[in-house]
């Protein structure tokens, strides 16, 4: 993903764009980001009277891996990631689904129970996105205010950014050209900002950034199987697999390389979080945790044994440095300092909802 240097919004003579930018301040939940993303995905498919539905259908698409692939916390006070996970339980649609067709089976969807999910965000997303543009209304009660912003918005007052309708959105004319010309510093800023927010309410979960989008490929272990795993394996004839017991053997691939802590919490494929695994097991574990005491001393040694040997082999492997990350002195390669930096990982992981191995 791509951000700006300088997350600042671009001027344009006439438009407010300083309102715009104040709809993301305060925020004490992901909705605003969300429905702005929906709504420019939308003027840069050339739409500029947009059905509610659909952009709610683009709020849940879009946060869809972010929420249940990476298990990113979106607080407590946000019920987007709710919403996710019942729409998910309705529709029965694959967690690493593409962001395009979990928003096509949402628009194309019948179920009447899906509809009532996307529509809770009416409630107050709309209307209260456009708040900067009236703070003439801000005393007021929120029902007074929400029927007035609607009102007003209807006629383009104060240059607002659409105008609000029962079931629809139409973009202000005047806003129009600003927005396709800029949709993608718009997109970037938007991003920006979400990746703040979430990083704040996920202190200790890694790599955030990239894991606001689905990928559009993941990286293949290739190379750490030929690389750094072969020698192992030519070197001790078979690697055990920690999970099974089953003797795994390069010549007839049954196994897989996977990652300890799940890719899904540590987005990276860093050497000493890959192990050799059963290739049947591989595909049961899926993302789920591994259970530390069980499984942290036939972890800890199949790690030090393949350290062991590709260091003897290639003292300057580049993967000689990855340990390093957590063994600063490759001479001290403890089970501790290893159990440190991996406990943690297992402990954040759980609390966002990773499940554990039965």
């Amino acid at each position: 993903m791509y951000f700006v240097a300088i997350m600042e919004l671009p001027n344009q003579n006439g438009i407010p764009v300083n309102l715009l930018a104040a709809c993301f301040k305060n925020t004490s939940a992901t909705y605003k980001y969300y429905w702005f993303l929906s709504i420019l995905q939308s003027v840069e498919h050339g739409k500029f009277k947009i059905s509610k539905r659909d952009l709610f259908a683009g709020m849940i698409s879009k946060a869809w891996f972010t929420v249940n692939y990476f298990h990113v916390s979106f607080g407590k006070q946000d019920l987007i990631q709710d919403v996710v996970r019942a729409i998910n339980g309705i529709e029965k649609i694959s967690i690493e689904e593409k962001q395009e067709s979990v928003l096509h089976k949402l628009l194309s969807t019948k179920k009447a129970e899906t509809d009532k999910q996307l529509w809770h965000f009416n409630k107050n997303v709309p209307h209260w996105f456009l708040s900067p543009w009236f703070p003439k209304f801000k005393n007021e009660t929120d029902s007074v205010r929400e029927k007035r912003i609607y009102v007003e918005s209807k006629s383009f007052s104060e240059n607002c950014l659409y105008a609000l309708y029962d079931n629809e959105i139409e973009i202000n004319p005047e806003w129009e050209k600003y927005l396709t010309s800029n949709a993608r510093v718009l997109k970037d800023f938007c991003y920006w900002n979400l990746c703040l927010f979430l990083q704040a309410k996920n202190p200790n979960v890694p790599d955030i950034p990239n894991k606001l989008i689905k990928p559009s490929f993941r990286g293949t272990l290739n190379k750490q199987r030929d690389e750094f795993w072969k020698h192992v394996f030519n070197y001790d004839g078979f690697v055990k697999c920690i999970f099974t017991d089953k003797k795994l053997y390069y010549a007839e691939k049954n196994f897989a390389l996977d990652h300890f802590v799940p890719h899904a919490f540590v987005s990276h494929d860093l050497i000493w979080n890959l192990i050799p695994i059963e290739k049947r097991f591989n595909s049961s574990k899926s993302d789920k945790l591994p259970n530390l005491e069980k499984y942290i001393d036939k972890f800890f040694q199949l790690q030090k044994r393949a350290f062991e040997i590709n260091r003897r082999l290639n003292a300057k492997s580049k993967y000689m440095d990855e340990y390093q990350i957590i063994f600063p002195e490759l001479d001290d390669f403890s089970q501790n300092k290893l159990r440190d930096v991996i406990q943690p990982l297992i402990t954040i992981a759980s609390n966002n909802g990773f499940e554990f191995m039965k």
